[in-house]
């Protein structure tokens, strides 16, 4: 999809070194090398808001670590408008953050959040774990030796306890406080297989049907080339109308 890149550069002329400067993972990636660091990790949130304008997009679903890149994206989006004389062309996205599952912590450290790139594998749920390793990561997954409480305020300051009931609603479409309210009182001795059963319940067939479709490349590319030709179709129409307000070809 060329116009992704095409429009990234465009972007990359509207938006202000000041705002990419305040981008929190570019810093925590880059970390006391930032010289070291390539011009596309800096300018990648830049190329997010291209694959989100591109289409128009008024809403994006994102976790909370995201939503200063969604910031970004309405600033640049924003900022095109008032340059280029094109007042509300490109909507300004809102974030779509609701509910627990929002933001999931490390399965060992509560304080941090869940990641493919922490080196313990069993700090996470990956998505192509068998109902065997799901079952034992949530059974080992860091506690406090406190019962649940009743209450969500009484649940601050247990990075763990709140993690995993947090993993529990957003695994059932409840929220947290409705969990609580079902396990107040118990240990995690009693919690954590409840939370495990349903981890395998919810996750273990989205593994199968990855492992099934990754048996088969063909469907996977047959589905990839549809979904090119899609957006190619749905995109030509924004970026022809770009080239011709910044005065490029194509007008």
């Amino acid at each position: 999809m060329p116009a992704h890149a095409e429009l990234a550069w465009i972007f990359n002329c509207v938006a202000r070194l000041g705002w990419l400067d305040r981008m929190t993972q570019f810093k925590e990636k880059s970390g006391k090398h930032k010289e070291r660091s390539s011009v596309g990790l800096y300018t990648y949130p830049v190329l997010q808001a291209a694959d989100i304008l591109l289409y128009k997009a008024t809403h994006v679903p994102v976790g909370d670590d995201q939503r200063q890149h969604l910031e970004l994206t309405r600033d640049i989006a924003a900022k095109f408008n008032h340059d280029f004389g094109a007042e509300g062309y490109f909507p300004l996205p809102e974030a779509l953050t609701q509910g627990p599952g929002s933001r999931i912590m490390s399965l060992r450290d509560g304080s941090a959040k869940m990641s493919k790139s922490d080196p313990s594998d069993n700090s996470r749920l990956n998505l192509l774990d068998d109902e065997d390793a799901i079952a034992q990561k949530v059974r080992k997954a860091k506690t406090d030796p406190e019962p649940l409480p009743e209450t969500l305020d009484e649940l601050k300051g247990r990075p763990e306890a709140e993690n995993l009931i947090g993993i529990y609603a957003a695994l059932e479409g409840r929220s947290s406080a409705e969990v609580l309210a079902e396990f107040a009182g118990q240990g995690f001795g009693a919690f954590k297989p409840k939370l495990a059963d349903l981890a395998v319940a919810k996750l273990g067939p989205v593994g199968g049907e990855m492992r099934r479709l990754m048996a088969d490349p063909a469907q996977i590319d047959a589905v990839l080339a549809r979904g090119a030709e899609r957006a190619r179709a749905a995109a030509a129409p924004t970026l022809a109308e770009v080239r011709a307000k910044v005065g490029f070809w194509g007008a």
